[in-house]
């Protein structure tokens, strides 16, 4: 395991990198800004590896630009020169480092200075000129757009879009929290230079803005974005960070009848729903063919008998079982079927089709089994 010296650890990219190193037993030194020279100096002598995270992106005076960006970075490299250690360094730059401007000038000057260490020392220096880098605890209104939408949409507040097709790049603070932690591995390449963390989203601020804004409906239609892949999932996991905790729960709609109770739990736009049933003991349910829908039912609780019957031939079939058996029942096109609590506890059963309910086109037929 290594040690791990991270400038910034307090912040937005430092708080989730400390957090996923702990997790895999890297020993960390923080150095933050309740920190003074010595600790900085004592953190050099120790460290296998130094990320360097700490910088200055929004201050009142714009000299202090330089100062936590440049000149703190020449701190940090000639505590490590004093201390003999040639260890790795890693550097959360920008993009701006190539603008003409007092933030793009002190953290190029900051590369510059990393630049010199590595010549002088041998030790390698790795400069990540990161875009947009959003994600879990990122500062509203100050770390990024993406913060402040997360932020404003899950506290019911308006969001100020000027440009919605002003481009858009960014990466996501969990993809850049493994490219840093894969430095650590032995055998690790750590050839210097400018870096990239993949994969960088190309988007739009309209885009990102509208794939936010859909997030808190999913909650009323059901019906849930496709959050299971790339940059939705991602958004999707910053916007739940920003909930408050009387936030993480909602309730559903519950259709009863003297059968029992429905409930529709979730919907996506293309592989189907998912929904529980409970029924009384002797009630079925049931009783109805689709010609191209398809089903699944996990009984959790209670006997449930499943009955089928192909509509054409006759042919029929049963299964029973019950809670415990982690058992899926299946139902298949032209076979009419129903479910049937032969047990003396109330029936509970989870059901997902392959699509979502349609009262237009149903595909439900009644006939009985």
């Amino acid at each position: 395991m290594s040690i791990a010296l991270v400038t910034g650890a307090e912040g937005f990219i430092g708080r989730n990198l400390t957090i996923r190193l702990g997790e895999l037993g890297h020993e960390v030194i923080p150095i933050g800004r309740g920190h003074d020279a010595s600790d900085l100096a004592d953190a050099a002598k120790r460290a296998d590896f130094v990320f360097h995270l700490a910088g200055v992106n929004r201050p009142q005076n714009p000299a202090d630009f330089a100062t936590g960006n440049r000149d703190f970075t020449s701190e940090v490299c000639e505590a490590l020169a004093a201390a003999g250690n040639r260890a790795p360094i890693a550097y959360t730059s920008s993009i701006q480092a190539a603008a003409d401007n007092p933030y793009g000038e002190s953290k190029r000057g900051a590369e510059q200075a990393l630049e010199r260490h590595g010549e002088a020392t041998g030790a390698p220096v790795l400069i990540y000129r990161l875009p947009n880098v959003f994600g879990k605890w990122a500062r509203p209104n100050y770390n990024s757009a993406v913060a402040t939408f997360c932020h404003n949409i899950a506290h019911g507040l308006e969001i100020t879009v000027n440009d919605p097709a002003a481009p858009l790049r960014l990466v996501y603070v969990d993809d850049v929290v493994s490219a840093f932690v894969a430095l650590l591995d032995d055998g690790a390449t750590r050839t210097s230079g400018v870096q990239e963390v993949q994969p960088v989203y190309e988007t739009t601020v309209g885009e990102v803005a509208d794939t936010i804004r859909s997030f808190p409906g999913s909650r009323d239609t059901l019906v849930s974005p496709r959050v299971g892949t790339g940059l939705t999932r991602a958004l999707y996991s910053t916007y739940l960070s920003y909930l408050e905790p009387d936030q993480f729960s909602y309730g559903l709609p519950i259709h009863a009848d003297p059968r029992g109770a429905f409930v529709e739990m979730l919907k996506t736009p293309d592989a189907g729903q998912f929904s529980y049933f409970t029924s009384g003991p002797g009630v079925t349910r049931g009783d109805h063919y689709h010609h191209t829908k398809a089903e699944k039912f996990l009984v959790i609780q209670g006997t449930a008998h499943f009955g089928f019957r192909h509509i054409v031939t006759g042919e029929t079939y049963e299964v029973v079982t019950k809670g415990g058996e982690a058992r899926i029942v299946e139902t298949i096109p032209g076979w009419t079927h129903n479910i049937t609590n032969i047990g003396e506890d109330e029936l509970i059963c989870m059901l997902w089709a392959n699509e979502i309910f349609d009262r237009a086109r149903p595909d439900t037929i009644a006939e009985k089994v």
